[in-house]
């Protein structure tokens, strides 16, 4: 059922951190027009953490609408409250969603069965009519749904049939793959890893919820459609040209202070709108307690870009094309980032 990219979508923003609906309505055209399978609305980001509950209501509606059922649309409905999810995922209903992605409960740290037993399968019993995808991200949420307890809530509802899969751990996926069988889904959730998840015979991934398709969204697609054809040989090529943006998902740089050094780590989708920002695509800017970047940082991505753009122009052209810019002249003009890094 999930197969090629779905696009993690940006929340554009407006200099006073208001939601720029204009700006989202353009970056879903310009998502269809590139030909993704999909977009993920109000994901981590999508900056769902700082959106309130109406927001993101508006975000999904102004998303869904605006995609006229040209590709599928999920929606970010996960919390760590079942209550709150289940109000979230009754929302996204109402408007026409048919898929939501719930991210395993963050911070209140319940176990792998308690993610089944009390969030993932009251949610699955309430609606039947739409496809839960868990996703599970140790990383960001300090628990983590198992795959022995995702292969029961498969084998008890026909609606539990994929997972975004952010562990970093292939022997997780194959497990997963293991207990789950073909007629499941497994998606990336780290752009860099999803050429090994599609082309591993013990996981076969099907595709991506990828970040750095808000900006390459026909170039990630078309990496997916390759495996998914065989060409994997063809596939790793386009992978290797696209490898530079895979890498800045999230930047980490070592910064002085007068205590000494720090490691300082922008994580997703910091990096992402910083260089969509540059490139004159509306993403604006991030709610606190999100930021800005360091100047090393903002470096990286800008060194990332210009290899992609010198090397690859095909890969950025079609912003060029949709948006009306000129990259030979924002990639090397510092008056398009000046004010995207802390001084």
């Amino acid at each position: 059922m999930f197969r090629g990219c779905y696009t993690a979508l940006v929340t554009p923003m407006l200099k006073n951190h208001e939601i720029d609906f204009t700006g989202l309505e353009t970056l879903v055209n310009f998502q269809i027009s590139q030909g993704v399978s999909g977009i993920l609305a109000v994901g981590t980001t999508g900056e769902s953490a700082t959106l309130n509950a109406e927001e993101q209501k508006a975000v999904i509606k102004t998303v869904y609408e605006c995609s006229g059922e040209q590709v599928t649309i999920i929606a970010g409905t996960g919390s760590n409250c079942t209550k709150k999810a289940l109000e979230n995922t009754r929302k996204a209903y109402d408007i026409g969603v048919r898929a939501v992605l719930l991210v395993d409960p963050y911070y209140n740290g319940p176990s792998s069965l308690e993610i089944r037993r009390e969030y993932v399968a009251p949610i699955a019993e309430k609606f039947p009519e739409v496809q839960i995808i868990p996703y599970v991200i140790p990383s960001r949420t300090g628990t983590q749904l198992l795959p022995q307890d995702l292969a029961i809530l498969h084998s008890q509802y026909s609606n539990v049939r994929a997972v975004k899969e952010a562990t970093g751990d292939l022997d997780n996926m194959r497990l997963t793959r293991k207990l789950c069988g073909q007629d499941f889904d497994i998606l990336s959730g780290d752009d860099d890893k999803t050429y090994a998840m599609m082309t591993d015979p013990a996981i076969k991934a099907t595709g991506v919820i990828s970040v750095i398709s808000n900006i390459a969204p026909a170039a990630v697609q078309k990496m997916t459609n390759l495996i998914l054809e065989g060409k994997t040989e063809e596939a790793k090529n386009l992978y290797e040209k696209l490898q530079p943006l895979f890498n800045i998902v999230t930047v980490k740089t070592i910064e002085e202070t007068p205590f000494g050094t720090r490691l300082v780590k922008a994580r997703n989708p910091l990096p992402c709108k910083t260089l969509m920002n540059i490139l004159g695509m509306p993403a604006g800017t991030l709610r606190p307690p999100l930021g800005k970047m360091t100047k090393k940082g903002l470096d990286k991505v800008l060194e990332a870009a210009r290899k992609v753009y010198e090397e690859s122009p095909e890969i950025l052209k079609p912003i060029e094309n949709f948006f009306d810019v000129n990259l030979s002249e924002r990639l090397y003009n510092e008056k398009y980032w000046k004010d995207l890094s802390y001084d």
